[in-house]
């Protein structure tokens, strides 16, 4: 029976200053496994394939929202042909996450808040040691193509784009000092940046073939969980395994509409303002009609090139280990 296999995010501080516990605590159980720590950007998602084509029916992340979509990326095998949904390398292997991250939003969403690294670690262990089958959740995953419809990505949790995408770009590139703080407030710090320099735009978007909004936009996010941002929780009622997409725009906010719309959103209560709209959906595409008018896409916290871009759920596609 083939070890479940660790990958540690090699370039986040935080997920190198907990791997020390992680890997004591693991011992003193006597789970035997085996490690992968990152190199690169993409690093992930190719040691990934390579374990589940070798038979590794379980590997667990250590790091934020952004390693583990690079790993959930790694689940699947990509066709030469963008337009052909991406196949499963084995429907029977599952994924398992230890939040080591900024946000943790997906983590967050497993189970309501944000809980702490020893929780995850002491139920992984059980899970592990156990007689019984360790729990998994099928979960919905979504694809998405950029740049023209032509760069192909997997996607856990939600992506945003407008002042999202820019918010993203931002925390990426915040240096050490940012990173001593709290990811809430290093995300909120990006998007006041962020809210600076941004201009509405026009956009279009479409859901299952149908136009349902075209206009200047501020903010377009589609969402598969409940949270995103650091603890924005962009669509209430999002689900991880309904087979929807959710949809959420804002339109004709100015800057103060968006920082008051900020202090509401991480317990949902933006969605009370009549320019915000959910929609839901099972595919999506959200263009915009000029070059200089292309939006960073960001998803789960990594940037994934410009719209226009269309996202296609995948019912079931994943098992997570809860």
């Amino acid at each position: 029976m083939h070890r479940p296999l660790i990958i540690i995010n090699n370039s986040a501080a935080r997920a190198r200053q907990v791997w020390p516990v992680i890997q004591t605590e693991l011992e003193k159980a006597k789970i035997e496994y085996d490690t992968h720590l990152t190199a690169a950007i993409g690093d992930a998602t190719i040691q990934t394939r390579r374990a589940l084509h070798d038979g590794t029916k379980l590997i667990v992340v250590v790091g934020g929202d952004g390693s583990l979509s690079e790993v959930a990326e790694g689940y699947f095998e990509f066709s030469e042909n963008p337009e052909q949904l991406p196949k499963a390398i084995n429907k029977d292997a599952a994924l398992a996450v230890l939040p080591a991250g900024t946000g943790d939003d997906f983590a967050r969403g497993l189970v309501g808040q944000r809980a702490a690294l020893n929780t995850w670690l002491k139920a992984f262990i059980s899970k592990l040691t156990e007689p019984e089958r360790p729990v998994t959740r099928l979960i919905d995953v979504l694809y998405g193509r950029s740049n023209g419809l032509q760069t192909p990505f997997i996607c856990l949790n939600a992506a945003t784009m407008g002042i999202g995408g820019e918010t993203a770009s931002r925390v990426a590139s915040q240096g050490n000092f940012m990173r001593r703080f709290s990811g809430e407030f290093r995300f909120l710090f990006a998007a006041l940046g962020a809210l600076a320099v941004w201009r509405e735009r026009r956009v279009k978007v479409s859901i299952d073939g149908k136009l349902v909004s075209d206009g200047p936009m501020n903010l377009v996010a589609v969402a598969n969980a409940l949270y995103a941002g650091g603890g924005m929780m962009l669509s209430p009622n999002a689900s991880l395994d309904d087979g929807k997409l959710d949809v959420v725009t804002a339109s004709g906010l100015s800057r103060a509409n968006v920082i008051a719309e900020l202090s509401r959103v991480h317990k949902g209560g933006h969605v009370n303002n009549p320019k915000v709209n959910i929609t839901q959906g099972e595919i999506v595409l959200i263009e915009t009609l000029m070059m200089q008018d292309a939006m960073l896409i960001e998803a789960d916290g990594n940037v994934r090139g410009v719209t226009p871009v269309r996202f296609e759920v995948m019912p079931s596609a994943l098992q997570f280990m809860i």
